[in-house]
C-alpha cells in the first residue's frame, strides 16, 4: 500500500506502521473482491491485536441491501462476540455514521481507514465517543474508488445517501 502524505495517529496506536499496512493490506483486497462482483470497492478487517476476527466488503449492489457496508458485513461475520472493547476495525474509507454508530454502539476503541478524501465520514462522531481514528491517507485507497465514482456516480451518491 502506498501512502500519500503523513498518516495521523500513528505514532498513538499499539501497532506499528507495518501493522498497519499489512492490516490495511487485507481491507484492500476485501475492496478489489466487492469490485470484481460489481460491487462498490470498499473492505474491511476487524481485528484483535493483530488477529484477523473477520473481514467484509461492501455489498449493497450484490445483495440489494442498503445495510450491507463493508463495515456492517464485516461485524456480522465476526458473529456474537462477548465484548468488542478493546478491538479495532481496519476499513477502505472512513465510515459513515451508520457505520460509525455500530463502532460507537459496540464500544470498538480504534478504527483505522485508508482514506478519508472521496467521503469524509463520520470521523468526528467517533472521537466524539472516544474512539481512536487513524488516517492512513492511502493513495491505492484513494484511487481505487475514485475510479469506481468516476464511473458510477449514480451509485455512489445511492451509497452516501445523496
Amino acid at each position: 500500500m502506498r501512502t500519500h502524505g503523513q498518516q495521523k495517529g500513528v505514532r498513538n496506536s499499539q501497532m506499528n506502521e507495518r501493522e498497519l499496512h499489512r492490516l490495511l493490506s487485507v481491507a484492500f483486497n476485501e475492496a478489489k473482491a466487492s469490485l470484481k462482483e460489481g460491487g462498490i470497492p470498499i473492505g474491511s478487517v476487524l481485528v484483535n491485536g493483530r488477529e484477523i476476527i473477520s473481514k467484509g466488503h461492501n455489498r449493497r449492489i450484490q445483495d440489494n441491501d442498503p445495510l450491507a457496508h463493508a463495515e456492517i458485513v464485516c461485524l456480522r461475520k465476526a458473529g456474537r462476540i462477548k465484548s468488542f472493547r478493546g478491538l479495532t476495525l481496519v476499513s477502505t474509507l472512513m465510515p459513515c455514521h451508520l457505520c460509525a454508530g455500530a463502532v460507537v454502539q459496540f464500544g470498538l476503541s480504534r478504527v483505522i481507514v485508508g482514506e478519508s478524501r472521496n467521503f469524509p465520514g463520520a470521523r468526528q462522531f467517533m472521537k466524539d465517543h472516544a474512539v481512536e481514528v487513524i488516517d492512513l491517507d492511502d493513495q491505492e485507497c484513494i484511487d481505487i474508488l475514485q475510479g469506481f465514482i468516476t464511473s458510477n456516480p449514480g451509485i455512489w451518491h445511492e451509497d452516501i445517501g445523496k
